[in-house]
């Protein structure tokens, strides 16, 4: 069960709650910021999306991206020592700043030197952050008619939704406790409340989970291997290993939802789901789509701060904006389904939008979880509220990667070159080409049997499998890029197939004794016996996961371009001339090595007493030279009444946060923690030498206890 920094959002990789160290701020130097360039593009479908949704003019929505994209800048290069004592962050359209809560003048004086605007409020975040956790314990599994709570940081209260129309004498006496807690809190009450919706790879563009309402595509990703996914709603993907479908019907599959059902949470944690892209005929695009808006091209990811402009494609409402109201907000839909620190916004959104994409310009900013049960325009009541899902926790929690693109980008690749083919078998044509060149960069190639998409690759070659015996086809190859350019087609390629007479139909034997005979840090060497074949094996493809990694003639290959201390799984095809292969190898698992050398763990074993509802910092200070490892290792000894009530992250040098353990719902037996816990934090960009901190949060009233040491592999 998790627990999030519910005070502010992570911008751009910085952790804008909590802190890496516990001095009191008391004004830095003056923080050095580049000045956003004036080039900067707003894209039209936003610009015409917020115009048309905020009743305001094209030029007032273009002068507002471009003031909260500077706001965010901003907030990205707020010192650590000052983010500690934020109550709360947001955009202001009014003045076109970052806004910061502080309680004290050094903090204001440090907020104005660093380019933000303060505001002085009576609550800091550790008084919002206790209110919080007690409201949570109140609440426990679900108290009828109280669907949400989180903090109002412009306000710096918590508020509380109640839906009068579910109340019961155990909402009284719920609200009669929540009251209790003082003037820090405030109830809201509404006749109604949000409810979860139902319902080429382009955010906004529906999917059909098996024989279900279909769903909205969030965005496309890929893993370490470079296999290809999408994000979507954790409620579209909660049966495991189910068929998804680009079409109404079981039509068009796509490949497969909740692989091994692991990929997919609706719970406390959040609503967010995997989809494994399979299927030869989809591909990737960084494209949104915008429902005949001009184009918007993803360009990365972002927290959202409170007052972001936001919009959002999904397949029934389509393309709509809307503003930021609440971030860090917990919903309870019912049924014991609560759903913490989401984002709650004024965008109109109906049924079937679910899972799908939302941007703060264009990057991309969470997947759609729920709304009312009409579209309600300019709401000002937060049940007829849309509700995301953050995308970077379901980024980080699934180490995958964003597909991206140029914004603005309009300019396809040039055609092919070259195009021939370079051998054929009863059942296969090989093909060859020139490389293409576009002004940002290639990223694949479709190949073409006559108008039928047959395979798609990066490199330039690919065999066409699955053909007819002596049967003329002809083909063509397109280049794309990243933002859904596609070129013209190169010259068109006959080939035909070999004749099918007493053809070779029979495959290799399974490569034997598949081992792993050296690593590095980018690279995996492989070994493994010779297959037979009844006329003779032509080649091994060795697959990365799912993918050809590389294909060899002898018994031995080399992979490269892999991360560093990454787990990976390897297995081998033999094949022959006709196209027949073998069974694939049993895995080989391998880890790559970290980079650099030396010794890269780095310990603090100072006590730190982990005080009732306190929250502690501990400094780690690396000499290791280069980038941290992707994956790093973190061991931590604590001695304390109940783990459950423990919440740790670890905040890099430059002040990014990543999540290592959340604390529990507030309704659950303790268990001691006693000596040390072993975690791995994925997904890690930082440089290793600096400050790393360690932050340990007691949610839970009632227990002490004490941070021993701990220890960071690097």
């Amino acid at each position: 069960m998790r627990l999030r920094n519910r005070l502010t959002a992570a911008l751009g990789g910085a952790a804008l709650i909590g802190a890496a160290t516990v001095a009191v701020w008391s004004g830095p130097a003056t923080v050095a910021l580049s000045a956003p360039p004036e080039t900067t593009v707003a894209p039209d479908a936003v610009v015409a999306g917020m115009a048309h949704d905020l009743d305001i003019s094209p030029d007032a929505a273009r002068q507002r991206l471009y003031a909260q994209d500077k706001a965010h800048r901003v907030a990205e290069k707020l010192p650590a020592a000052l983010r500690s004592q934020l109550a709360g962050q947001w955009f202001d359209p009014a003045t076109g700043r970052l806004v910061v809560a502080v309680t004290t003048e050094g903090a204001a004086a440090g907020a104005r030197t660093a380019g933000a605007e303060p505001k002085l409020v009576a609550r800091g975040p550790a008084e919002l952050d206790g209110l919080v956790s007690r409201i949570r314990a109140i609440v426990g599994q679900g108290v009828p008619g109280v669907y949400s709570w989180g903090v109002d940081v412009q306000a710096n209260v918590v508020k509380v939704d109640v839906n009068t129309a579910k109340r019961t004498a155990a909402t009284d006496t719920a609200l009669a406790g929540i009251r209790a807690l003082g003037a820090g809190v405030e109830i809201v009450q509404t006749d109604s409340q949000p409810r979860q919706q139902g319902g080429d790879i382009r955010t906004g563009n529906p999917w059909w989970p098996g024989t279900e309402t279909n769903c909205s595509v969030g965005f496309p990703v890929t893993d370490s291997a470079g296999a290809k996914h999408f994000l979507t709603a954790g409620h579209c993907t909660n049966d495991a290993n189910q068929a998804a479908y680009g079409q109404q019907g079981q039509l068009n599959k796509i490949g497969t939802s909740n692989v091994g059902g692991t990929r997919s949470v609706n719970a406390r944690e959040g609503d967010m789901g995997v989809v494994a892209v399979t299927e030869p005929n989809w591909n990737l695009s960084a494209a949104v789509n915008t429902w005949d808006q001009p184009a918007v091209t993803v360009s990365g990811s972002v927290d959202a701060l409170v007052g972001d402009a936001t919009c959002h494609s999904g397949n029934t409402s389509k393309w709509k904006c809307g503003v930021v109201k609440y971030t860090h907000k917990s919903v309870d839909y019912g049924g014991g389904l609560v759903i913490e620190d989401l984002t709650w916004t004024t965008a109109c959104s109906l049924g079937g939008d679910s899972g799908g994409g939302w941007l703060v310009g264009d990057k991309a900013a969470g997947l759609h979880d729920g709304g009312p049960s009409s579209c309600v325009a300019n709401p000002t009541n937060d049940d007829d509220l849309s509700i995301f899902q953050p995308v970077k926790e379901a980024l980080t929690k699934w180490n995958l990667t964003l597909v991206t693109g140029t914004p603005g980008d309009t300019t396809p690749p040039s055609a092919p070159g070259n195009a021939r083919s370079t051998g054929t078998t009863s059942s296969t044509v090989s093909l060859a080409w020139d490389a293409s060149t576009d002004n940002t960069a290639v990223t694949g190639y479709d190949v073409y049997n006559g108008a039928t998409l047959a395979t798609t690759v990066t490199g330039t070659s690919a065999t066409v499998s699955g053909l007819s015996p002596d049967t003329a086809y002809t083909f063509t190859v397109k280049a794309k890029d990243a933002a859904g350019n596609v070129s013209a087609a190169s010259a068109a390629v006959p080939a035909r197939t070999q004749p099918g007479g007493g053809a070779d139909d029979e495959p290799p034997t399974t490569p034997g004794n598949p081992r792993s005979t050296a690593q590095t840090a980018t690279s995996v060497t492989l070994a493994w016996d010779a297959s037979v074949d009844n006329v003779g094996v032509s080649g091994y493809d060795v697959l990365n996961g799912a993918t050809v990694a590389t294909t060899v003639t002898g018994t031995t290959a080399t992979v490269t371009g892999l991360n560093p201390d990454t787990a990976y799984s390897f297995t081998v095809q033999a094949r022959d001339a006709a196209g027949n292969k073998s069974k694939a190898t049993v895995p080989v698992s391998v880890r790559t090595k970290p980079t650099g050398g030396g010794d890269r763990t780095f310990v603090n074993d100072t006590d730190f007493a982990i005080a009732d509802l306190g929250r502690i910092y501990s400094p780690v200070t690396s000499t290791a030279t280069g980038q941290a490892v992707p994956t790093v290792t973190l061991v931590v000894n604590i001695q304390h009444t109940c783990a459950e009530d423990l919440g740790i992250s670890l905040f890099d040098p430059n002040g990014r946060a990543y999540a290592v353990k959340y604390s529990g719902s507030g309704n659950y037996p303790c268990t001691p923690w006693t000596g040390p816990r072993t975690f791995t934090i994925p997904n890690v960009a930082s440089p290793a030498g600096g400050t790393w901190q360690l932050r340990v949060t007691d949610y839970g009233p009632g227990d002490i206890g004490t941070l021993d040491s701990w220890s960071i592999t690097l």
